[in-house]
């Protein structure tokens, strides 16, 4: 699997990003996908994860702001992001697992929120 994440950048704190991340190559064997994020300094932590039946769940930091979602049709994985704080600014990396828990890694985008 082939993932390709898009949509960081710079934001105020309190404003809003979609993040994107398309997946090609063997799609069928995607079990869950999620967005993980590293800060600086920091061990790379899970921020939301959803399975092939639509079932998600989030850090607790991020609970009623972050919502993630996918187009099964259009093989993408969405991370919609409101009400960002600067200690959300990371590098965040799409995730998919087979159902053998094999991972596979996108390249990582920047997000940064400006206090």
């Amino acid at each position: 699997v082939q993932l390709v994440a898009s949509g960081g950048g710079l934001v105020q704190a309190g404003g809003s990003l979609r993040l994107s991340c398309a997946a090609s190559g063997s799609i069928l064997r995607i079990n869950t996908m999620g967005w993980y994020r590293q800060a600086p300094g920091k061990e790379r932590e899970l921020v939301a994860a959803i399975t092939k039946s639509d079932s998600t769940n989030y850090a607790d930091s991020v609970k009623g702001r972050f919502t993630i979602s996918r187009d099964n049709a259009k093989n993408t994985l969405y991370l919609q992001m409101n009400s960002l704080k600067p200690e959300d600014t990371a590098v965040y990396y799409c995730n998919s697992r087979d159902y053998f828990n094999r991972a596979s890694w996108g390249q990582g985008t920047q997000v940064t929120v400006s206090s």
